[in-house]
């Protein structure tokens, strides 16, 4: 991946790695907006990080980094090499410690809009004037693509434009291939693209009279007094649409809660063999995805989308999306067991946007922090495995 200035400067082309640093770990730092450039561009700490040695300097101002974001990146060859991004950094980390499963949940969310910005449209589903962004999640809650689409765009709307690159990275690699989803992707053309890439998936069916009948025996009123918890019972069955090209296997589970006339009933297509039970405790599981959104818009603010134009606000999805994906990173591989449950808001308030005192010597720089917020011995601990993932030297 590279990312250039089109602009022409004696017949050569600006790296744009320190633009690229700072927007993304002003992001991390919850600085969603360019605004704050002002404050951030004499910053001892983000002057280290966007270049060593250029401390003496400043970073990028804020009219700099508003032709670095609304400018540059919206070219067409940045945009698409931007939003590939996050799965070459994706890469690097499976690298280094290889999966044996991939399990990818896809969802959308909404980014709320104000005034005219382009592509901004009411979104009944979420009762407001919005974006539509998509995303796609693996397992270990890293966000393996985004897409920004206009407010009413249909959920499962350019799926394949999201999921294909991400699938086809995958392709090649020995893995045990999952894929969750909820109803709005139970369409027959994503269950034969998932089926060709050997995925076993998950997807919820919406019930109609057909699915109801095969089941009816599980619908009758249990015997006797009312339980006072919930009886769930399953059932597995082929079944067949007609827009399908084969039949394929449903799973349905129906629930008889306390105090309810009329029990609840949910369907699940799936090509997997397991157990009725283990098919629908499987895709349940698809929820932590939505925690996931949910601390994107918390920790990160990605639905910070302020631009007028629209390909503007897709290129600032996609640096929230890299600095969503640092911070994971950092929760997944560089923090110790006593404190890997933190959430990305804590890890933020800890260990990246904290207070801290910079002594500069001629050779090297210190930075000094007070152990209130994280002691010394875990800051230590934390720095080690963060050692841990530098490139190993090669052999003499």
């Amino acid at each position: 991946m590279a990312l250039s200035d089109l602009r022409r400067g004696r017949n050569t082309r600006h790296v744009l790695t320190g633009p690229l640093r700072q927007s993304v770990y002003s992001r991390l730092a919850g600085y969603e907006d360019v605004n704050d450039a002002e404050r951030l561009s004499v910053d001892p700490a983000m002057r280290a990080i966007v270049d060593r040695r250029g401390l003496a300097g400043t970073a990028a101002s804020i009219s700099q980094m508003g032709r670095f974001e609304t400018a540059w990146l919206t070219h067409e060859a940045n945009l698409a090499a931007l939003s590939d991004l996050a799965g070459s950094w994706i890469e690097r980390v499976h690298a280094r410690k290889p999966p044996k499963t991939i399990i990818l949940d896809i969802d959308s969310s909404e980014s709320p809009t104000h005034g005219r910005q382009e592509g901004s449209a009411y979104n009944g589903h979420f009762g407001c004037t919005c974006y539509h962004p998509l995303f796609c999640f693996n397992q270990f809650g890293d966000l393996e693509r985004s897409m920004l689409r206009r407010g009413n765009a249909h959920s499962a709307e350019d799926w394949r434009t999201a999921l294909a690159p991400v699938v086809a990275r995958y392709r090649e690699r020995r893995l045990r291939r999952y894929f969750r989803a909820d109803a709005a992707f139970a369409m027959p053309e994503i269950y034969t693209f998932l089926e060709a890439e050997g995925f076993k998936y998950t997807i919820p069916l919406p019930a109609n009279r057909v699915l109801q009948q095969r089941i009816g025996h599980l619908l009758r009123r249990p015997v006797g007094r009312p339980a006072k918890d919930v009886r769930r019972t399953y059932a597995s069955f082929r079944y067949q649409a007609k827009s399908w090209m084969t039949s394929r296997r449903v799973v349905a589970k129906v629930e008889w809660h306390p105090g309810e006339l009329y029990p609840r009933v949910g369907f699940i297509v799936t090509n997997l063999s397991r157990l009725p039970e283990r098919v629908v405790a499987f895709y349940n599981r698809r929820g932590t995805a939505e925690q996931w959104i949910k601390e994107g818009k918390n920790a990160l603010v990605w639905t910070r989308l302020s631009c007028r134009g629209f390909t503007a606000n897709a290129v600032r999805l996609q640096l929230h999306t890299l600095a969503y994906n640092l911070a994971n990173f950092m929760r997944t591989l560089a923090l110790p067991e006593s404190v890997e449950h933190w959430s990305l808001t804590t890890l933020r308030d800890k260990l990246v946007k904290i207070g801290a005192k910079v002594v500069r010597h001629g050779r090297y720089v210190t930075f000094q922090l007070a152990e209130a917020a994280v002691p010394r011995d875990l800051f230590a601990e934390i720095l080690r495995l963060i050692g841990q993932l530098r490139p190993r030297p090669a052999p003499p």
